[in-house]
């Protein structure tokens, strides 16, 4: 009998990608997935995807659960701490249907061998214990975002959270260095994820992730998105808190490694036609955006963006998703069409991974959420960094200084701004050194990726030491 194993990503882009690239990874191994998306994410994937995106395949299936939110046909990502809020309050109860009727319906697959849950889904947890199924946990942050979260609860039994009021994000106290997070030397409170931002003590965010990142030590393991060498100090104080940390990315490059079957996670449409775009531009003339899944731009800041790119006078593709400014206002400045013609491509959704992997971009101005952190990695490309919320910060702050493959906007973003740091990464010396420095890291991602790489090895590792063998439990 097959193992099977339950997959649960919590409902956001973000993480869906790359718990998908997991079960599928899982398929190949030989168990039998049931991949599971709250209602109004897999009735978004069927309008972006059509329905055959959710029929998975042989022993590959989709399941539901209800998010606890009214229904809504609204094509965008649901708002996070609502969403979180209601998750946490009524989710167990349908997650428990759903695996007694997959161990019911014995006839359709085998019973439920293990859960791989989205490691700030931890109601999953109280489901794995009362079916006596072992439970492996993928934060699907970078080890430094993990880091940073694991430390909330200390940071406000510390009293540096919550902030004393709305100055605090203004008069320096963000630039104070926390020295007591291990491995994480010179690392400053505006660097920590950023739902500390806060003057409230019964935030939602600030809440909820210190409620996840304490529940991590009832998981059976801890699974993350990165590679040994990238984060390598980290990652050595995380082990020393928990038994089984186990590194398996980039895992777009074991995915690759494997040529596994192209189920699909994008809940937007994809335009194909920005490829045929990007093979009439000279090799590394074009700068990528892409501000994520979630990130939203005010008006202002399109503007800023706009005239930023327009000066900079260089190639470039925007990804303007369908939900960036929330319907507030018209997109794009007047005028800004008209001066970019010839040199910009505008487009809703598109596939990151091939673009980024295209021989035409030479850079990636993008909010430094790490699934675009880890692929831009992987293809060796320079970033401009732009972080939004959550452990973006903390991301841009390695990419900038540890990583060397990136420079920061800071503060407000101005035209001006984003022309320089467009040119210096374009065009300068600084550039060149973060090129030379990225197509490094690449080169030890994919090492690490291979066929007795440190990630490949891990991987393995986890599925036979962990979610094959029952014994220990």
């Amino acid at each position: 009998m097959k193992p099977h194993a339950v997959v649960i990503p919590y409902p956001a882009q973000g993480h869906i990608a790359p718990l998908l690239r997991l079960a599928k990874l899982l398929h190949h191994r030989g168990f039998f997935i049931t991949f599971v998306n709250t209602e109004f994410n897999h009735n978004r994937l069927i309008r972006a995807r059509g329905p055959g995106s959710v029929s998975g395949g042989q022993d590959f299936q989709f399941r539901t659960i209800p998010d606890g939110l009214p229904p809504s046909d609204c094509d965008a990502t649901q708002d996070i701490p609502l969403l979180s809020q209601s998750m946490s309050e009524n989710c167990t109860a349908p997650f428990l249907e759903l695996i007694k009727n997959l161990n019911d319906d014995s006839s359709e697959c085998p019973k439920v061998s293990c859960i791989v849950s989205d490691g700030v889904m931890s109601f999953t947890l109280d489901a794995a214990e009362k079916l006596g199924v072992p439970e492996v946990m993928f934060y699907t942050t970078s080890a430094c975002g993990f880091m940073g979260y694991l430390y909330y609860g200390e940071l406000v039994a510390r009293g540096y959270v919550p902030l004393k009021d709305e100055s605090c994000l203004t008069n320096g106290y963000l630039d104070t260095e926390i020295d007591f997070i291990p491995g994480m030397k010179g690392i400053r409170l505006r660097d920590i994820p950023s739902f500390i931002r806060t003057t409230d003590p019964n935030d939602i965010m600030l809440n909820y992730n210190i409620v996840q990142h304490e529940n991590a030590s009832r998981a059976k393991a801890i699974i993350l998105n990165t590679f040994d060498e990238l984060e390598q100090d980290i990652l050595e104080a995380i082990r020393a808190r928990f038994d089984n940390v186990y590194t398996i990315g980039p895992l777009q490059l074991l995915d690759n490694e494997r040529k596994l079957n192209s189920i699909g996670s994008n809940l937007w449409k994809e335009d194909m036609e920005c490829l045929d775009w990007l093979d009439k531009r000279e090799e590394n003339s074009v700068l990528y955006i892409n501000f994520g899944s979630i990130t939203p731009l005010s008006p202002d800041q399109t503007v800023e963006f706009a005239w930023g790119l327009a000066k900079s006078n260089h190639h470039f593709l925007w990804i303007i998703r369908p939900d960036l400014m929330n319907g507030k206002g018209s997109l794009l400045p007047e005028g800004f069409l008209e001066e970019t013609k010839g040199r910009g491509l505008l487009v809703g959704w598109c596939p990151q991974e091939r673009v980024l992997a295209h021989r035409a971009v030479g850079g990636f101005l993008t909010h430094c959420g790490w699934n675009s952190t880890v692929e831009t990695i992987s293809e060796g490309v320079p970033m401009v960094c732009w972080p939004f919320f959550a452990e973006q910060q903390t991301n841009c702050r390695y990419a900038c200084t540890k990583w060397e493959i990136g420079v920061e906007i800071e503060g407000d973003v101005t035209r001006g701004k984003v022309e320089k740091m467009v040119k210096v990464m374009m065009d300068g010396e600084k550039g060149k050194e973060m090129r030379k420095k990225a197509l490094e890291w690449k080169d030890k991602a994919r090492l690490a990726a291979k066929i007795g790489g440190s990630s490949y090895h891990n991987l393995e590792k986890l599925i036979d030491e962990t979610l094959l063998d029952n014994r220990k439990f």
